[in-house]
């Protein structure tokens, strides 16, 4: 498989899990006082729900690759030991 096909499939899969931990996060944070815990209850994490966490993982996965795929490159080749 070829490096930019691996990094189309891993921005895709990154962008889909931010945008799914990120509707999550977002109905733990501002939702409903009876869809989840207080902030700062037992079984979040300093004081955060799990998937704000794992939003702010996927977002900097999917910058990541973003850069890999549209970023500018130097034409930059390792020398070839013959």
């Amino acid at each position: 498989m070829k490096e930019r096909t691996t990094l189309k499939i891993i921005f895709t899969l990154s962008a889909l899990g931010a945008i799914f931990s990120g509707t999550l996060s977002y109905i733990e944070v501002f939702g409903s006082a009876d869809s989840c815990p207080a902030l700062g209850a037992p079984g979040t994490i300093l004081g955060y729900p799990a998937c704000v966490y794992g939003f702010g993982m996927f977002l900097i996965l999917t910058a990541i690759t973003a850069y890999g795929l549209w970023g500018k490159r130097k034409n930059t080749q390792l020398p070839s030991i013959e």
